[in-house]
């Protein structure tokens, strides 16, 4: 989930103010190297992720001293509140950063390059997964290149599987399964709670959104334009949690949650399962003390989808040929082979970050073998905790089209069953619908 870009009108003014970034305008050092910008450069205060960047960069323009990389400190590394107003004013960089939920709407815009012709040099780019390229395809023509891709998942206490009985080894595959472990779980006293989910600041919507995806469901239609949030699917996951929250008890008393506050939970010990990517793993561990030893993740329950997010690179649709071709061997060499880049593992473990999670989750085949083979040789986390996860297909699938407006309707929805013991979820769904319809045909 990522927040909507607000005042991108208003912004503009500052931003097209701003020292200019456009690759036409500056495409060839004085000695006639190829030059490029790229933005996400880790700030300052990330002084392990600056330095590892530094050093890449160092590293690719050795390996090719006709480019001249220019990177851009960004943090975060796209802003919402000028994204727009960047993309307008011709302002972006050579290389510049893109939510997945972004590229359809640059790509409307006109505002990338079609790079089809050189993406067939990236080494391994076969063997990227269908859904992932699929995002930066329109018309048989590519606008861009990956970076990160998640799915969400179970995340589970292996501890508490163990102490109530179950099989850490053999987490829930069905919403059926998640109820009854959850139940068992929440038997264990002194406020222990088996399943957790969100319902405010828009996290509830997203979350109905995960597991409407787990259940076979969507949230609007294949052509963006109705609500489908009123539907078997929908109703079967509102009566699940209604069940675990009012039947069983196994979700605890206290409602209205967001991710800091189950993540402090499962960190404490006191949670046994919620839905989440593998990256809140090592939110959990840093912030609130857990254990990697007993944390693990699972497939999606259901199996039928799962929320699919991640970012990527896009090119500037003034970049020169030389440019784009340059562009795309700084991705490949920074995120998409196994061993260099952000994937160098022998550098990430000796930099004391986690090394073995199901993270960047991108490749099939081959390439995926190979990225699995280093995490496993240099892996400072138990990579068995995630085996299920990684090894489990399961059909990903984007946020809707205006996802925060919805996510904030569906809050109302996740609230009221969750902390409304009477709570009528055909009502409840009815209404979602229709505001839901509204909202698509105002962005019509």
């Amino acid at each position: 989930m990522r927040r909507s870009r607000l005042g991108a009108l208003v912004a503009a003014g500052l931003v097209l103010a701003a020292t200019g970034c456009t690759s036409a305008d500056d495409d060839t050092t004085a000695d006639g190297k190829v030059r490029i910008t790229v933005n996400c450069e880790p700030p300052k205060s990330a002084a392990i992720d600056r330095r590892s960047f530094e050093e890449d960069i160092a590293i690719f323009e050795k390996q090719n001293p006709d480019i001249d990389i220019v990177a851009h400190d960004a943090f975060p590394c796209m802003d919402p509140k000028t994204f727009d107003a960047k993309l307008a004013g011709d302002q972006m960089e050579t290389i510049f950063y893109v939510y997945f939920t972004d590229v359809a709407n640059v790509v409307k815009r006109r505002q990338a390059a079609d790079i089809s012709k050189y993406v067939g040099e990236v080494a391994g780019y076969d063997d990227l997964q269908q859904s992932v390229l699929d995002i930066f395809e329109t018309d048989g023509k590519t606008y861009g290149l990956p970076r990160t891709n998640y799915s969400m998942g179970l995340v589970y206490n292996k501890a508490l599987f163990t102490k109530a009985g179950l099989d850490a080894s053999k987490p829930p595959t069905t919403w059926d399964e998640v109820r009854v472990a959850a139940k068992k779980i929440a038997g264990l006293g002194n406020g222990t709670v088996g399943y957790a989910d969100f319902s405010a600041s828009n996290q509830g919507g997203w979350h109905f959104t995960a597991e409407m995806y787990s259940q076979g469901g969507s949230i609007v239609s294949e052509d963006g334009k109705k609500a489908t949030v009123d539907s078997p699917e929908g109703k079967a996951v509102l009566q699940t949690l209604k069940d675990m929250r009012w039947t069983d008890n196994s979700m605890g008393s206290k409602q209205l949650l967001q991710i800091t506050d189950v993540q402090q939970m499962m960190g404490s010990g006191k949670l046994g399962m919620y839905l989440a990517a593998p990256d809140n793993l090592p939110e959990i561990v840093k912030k609130y003390k857990g254990s990697y030893n007993d944390l693990a993740i699972a497939p999606m329950p259901g199996n039928k989808g799962t929320l699919l997010g991640g970012d990527g690179y896009m090119f500037n649709k003034k970049a020169t040929p030389e440019q784009i071709k340059a562009g795309v061997k700084w991705v490949e060499f920074q995120n998409l082979t196994p061993g260099t880049g952000a994937n160098n593992w022998e550098r990430a473990a000796r930099n004391k970050a986690p090394v073995g999670l199901p993270q960047p989750n991108l490749w099939t085949g081959a390439t995926a073998d190979a990225d699995n083979t280093l995490k496993a040789e240099y892996a400072n986390v138990p990579v068995e905790n995630y085996r299920l996860f990684q090894e489990t297909e399961i059909p990903g699938k984007l946020e809707p089209p205006q996802a925060q407006q919805i996510y904030s309707v569906m809050d109302g929805v996740m609230s009221a069953v969750l902390t409304n013991k009477n709570a009528d979820i055909d009502d409840l769904l009815a209404d979602a619908s229709d505001k839901i319809d509204r909202l698509l045909a105002n962005q019509r």
